[in-house]
């Protein structure tokens, strides 16, 4: 039953590899991948070398110095080079910086709508409605401005510029 479900997972991973269009992706599927399914490298260096791309582009992609400090100081790490860092430190140094540019995001699209939370708001305190609450009115007029702005565009957008390639 495990041989089954390793050799359906390989043909779904060569697939998926074959059809990437990420470099990185690519690069491993040339490098590690394809070269042990071909049985040409061990397990073990096919590990290395996948990890060993995986860390340049997570190295590339940082946007700071500050979790890489951080973890390598969690981990009583010392390195003179970013390539002298094992996977370790690297891999959450990388969901950190994405998890801070992820509520950086959030909050870019939270300040619009709050102001037209403020607004309808006040101007439902000026009507005389203060029993009716702003987010019933609010809701339509946020999914509106979303939609009107090509919301689901930008974010996209901006999270595929965030990488640099």
């Amino acid at each position: 039953m495990s041989a089954l479900f390793i050799a359906f997972t390989m043909l779904v991973l060569s697939s998926v590899l074959r059809s990437a269009r990420s470099p990185t992706i690519a690069r491993i599927n040339e490098e590690a991948f394809s070269p042990y399914v071909a049985g040409e490298i061990s397990q073990d260096v096919a590990l290395d070398n996948a990890g060993g791309i995986i860390k340049t582009f997570m190295l590339s992609q940082l946007r700071g110095e500050k979790e890489l400090g951080l973890f390598m100081e969690l981990g009583e790490v010392e390195a003179t080079t970013p390539e002298e860092l094992p996977l370790s430190v690297v891999i959450p140094a990388f969901i950190l910086s994405e998890l801070k540019l992820a509520f950086q995001i959030g909050f870019i699209l939270y300040i619009p709508f709050l102001v037209i939370d403020m607004i309808v708001a006040s101007t439902l305190m000026s009507m005389g409605m203060m029993m009716l609450p702003p987010t019933t009115i609010s809701l339509p007029f946020k999914i509106l401005l979303f939609v009107l702005v090509d919301g689901w565009a930008l974010v996209i957008q901006s999270v595929i510029n965030g990488f640099m390639v």
